[in-house]
């Protein structure tokens, strides 16, 4: 089974989340399931969802503080819900840590996660913190 990109980021993002919602989970089992691959090996998972899945948890910080410096005065990212976070964050890793990407093409590979995941304001939101990032 051939994944786009977007295929890739959406499986990030589930990963990510079921991942920060149960801190024992292994991330690299929580991406067989969501690919639901289970009688496949580690190196079956593509390498791109690998790479977005580690990035975003090993640089969580820095994403984070780069949101930051985005949102309105008073707010936070701990204020943020758990689902516009882990877009924004994607979107920042890869605008930050991918250099074969275009900025633009994350911010609407975002934009599509979210008409997905969240909402229209989400969707306002997100594009307006990624628009003032790059």
């Amino acid at each position: 089974m051939t994944l786009t990109r977007h295929d890739i980021r959406k499986a990030a993002f589930q990963t990510l989340f079921a991942v920060r919602s149960n801190a024992d989970a292994d991330p690299k089992q929580v991406m067989l399931q969501v690919l639901d691959a289970e009688e496949q090996t580690d190196s079956a998972l593509p390498e791109y969802l690998v790479t977005l899945v580690e990035g975003v948890i090993k640089h969580e910080d820095e994403l984070n503080d780069a949101i930051s410096n985005y949102l309105k005065k008073g707010w936070t990212v701990k204020r943020l819900n758990k689902t516009d976070l882990l877009i924004l964050q994607i979107a920042v890793f890869e605008i930050k840590y991918v250099t074969d990407i275009p900025a633009k093409a994350s911010i609407n590979e975002a934009l599509q996660l979210a008409k997905e995941f969240s909402d229209d304001k989400s969707r306002g939101f997100i594009n307006a913190v990624l628009a003032n990032l790059i």
